[in-house]
């Protein structure tokens, strides 16, 4: 799977075969197969194991991270430092969206759903910053979700097609002009939520596919 992920990053699902992962095992593309079945249940074994390695090391550190504006921030410092590191590497869900976004079909499809879960997560905790008094009560949640996930965009673009210097900081900058559009100046950041679910109970049950 490590071998599999890091084809994709490079030469894109599209890209990614059988035969291709079996020539970098250095297996018979018979012993791959019998691994996945097919070229398309592959692909999206990838996504899936993406998506999983994404959740690990971006969305489940930040439950650490009280409701509201703390958690909001781990969100989108944990999904900038991944992006640093993808700046060289590449991101699945930005080259998989070129490849497949005028593609029906069960990767797409797995893809997409990739993609609508980790949005959703992300828009949860803006929904739940606005509930904690941290955001302004007329604060547009769908707006200000779009708008931190267009940072990560034009970061990847800047970043890695135009090689754009200072790319990181203006993100940076972006976001915390967002908050400061959206943000309640009297509000504590650090407040912590009603009743508060135990920490052992919150990452047992956590998911960005279930709110927290």
């Amino acid at each position: 799977m490590d071998a599999a992920l890091g084809l994709a990053t490079q030469i894109g699902l599209e890209g990614l075969s059988i035969g291709a992962l079996a020539e970098v095992m250095r297996m018979s593309k018979s012993g791959v197969f019998a691994h996945f079945g097919s070229r398309e249940e592959l692909q999206i074994s990838v996504i899936r194991e993406y998506h999983a390695r994404f959740e690990e090391e971006v969305f489940f550190p930040a439950l650490q991270q009280p409701r509201g504006l703390p958690r909001l921030r781990a969100l989108f410092n944990n999904w900038m430092n991944r992006t640093s590191i993808e700046i060289d590497s590449g991101c699945l869900y930005i080259s998989g969206a070129v490849e497949f976004d005028d593609r029906p079909g069960p990767v797409r499809d797995a893809l997409a759903g990739s993609v609508r879960t980790w949005l959703a997560a992300m828009y949860r905790a803006v929904v739940q910053a606005k509930e904690a008094g941290h955001l302004r009560p007329d604060a547009d949640e769908h707006q200000m979700a779009f708008e931190i996930h267009g940072l990560i965009l034009a970061l990847h673009y800047e970043a890695r097609f135009l090689k754009t210097p200072g790319s990181i900081d203006r993100s940076n900058t972006g976001f915390a002009n967002i908050l400061a559009r959206y943000g309640n100046d009297g509000a504590p950041a650090s407040a912590e939520p009603k009743n508060p679910a135990s920490p052992k109970k919150v990452a047992a049950k956590a998911s960005p596919s279930k709110p927290v």
